[in-house]
């Protein structure tokens, strides 16, 4: 009898203790990043570098940790080329791009702890681009202006350093013929922390 009592005891120290249960530690953090795009391939045929820009938010807890999800939403813009303008039709052409990732993000062993934390990051995404492009022609060419919207399914793949609070990324970004670098900074806020 003593022995079940203890058990018991000793149980419910475990369930109402601070020790945080697996799953109750809980992280949830917005980020918003800025940078230049860098068109590659027959997409840089067209496109010069451009901009852009995401909204994200991530979450981790305890079972997780250190892998972060992570769901993303973004705007780019690609300015067309002063060589498509000489050697086509073209008066002015631009793709303007909404981009939705969703994938996880890996932070590895801390490289400095001291001064400051930096951690290397990795992160890997399935990506989705919805293209908007701006087609206007000189006049005389006989074509109308007109805008074309279409959809590509990708996958996004970056490496970086990061405080947490702060990222530095590099990402190479697959969608069918239209492949691009991108360069990110990147600040977090937790919005909701729970131990």
């Amino acid at each position: 009898m003593k022995k079940i009592i203890v058990l018991i005891l000793v149980s419910l120290s475990i369930t109402y203790g601070q020790i945080p249960k697996l799953g109750e530690a809980k992280g949830l953090f917005l980020s918003t990043s800025v940078g230049p795009r860098i068109p590659l391939g027959q997409f840089s045929d067209t496109n010069n570098p451009g901009s852009g820009f995401d909204v994200g938010i991530s979450y981790s807890d305890n079972i997780l940790i250190p892998f972060f999800l992570n769901l993303s939403i973004g705007y780019t813009h690609f300015p067309g080329r002063q060589e498509l303008y000489s050697s086509s039709d073209y008066s002015s052409f631009s793709s303007n791009m909404i981009t939705i990732t969703f994938g996880g993000r890996y932070y590895g062993t801390p490289l400095m702890e001291n001064v400051i934390l930096l951690m290397p990051v990795f992160d890997c995404s399935l990506l989705m681009g919805n293209f908007y492009d701006y087609h206007q022609y000189k006049l005389g060419s006989g074509k109308e202006d007109h805008w074309e919207n279409y959809s590509k399914f990708g996958i996004q793949a970056g490496a970086g350093f990061s405080t947490f609070l702060f990222d530095i990324m590099a990402y190479y970004n697959y969608l069918p013929g239209h492949n691009y670098f991108s360069f990110d900074i990147r600040a977090r806020i937790p919005i909701f922390v729970q131990m």
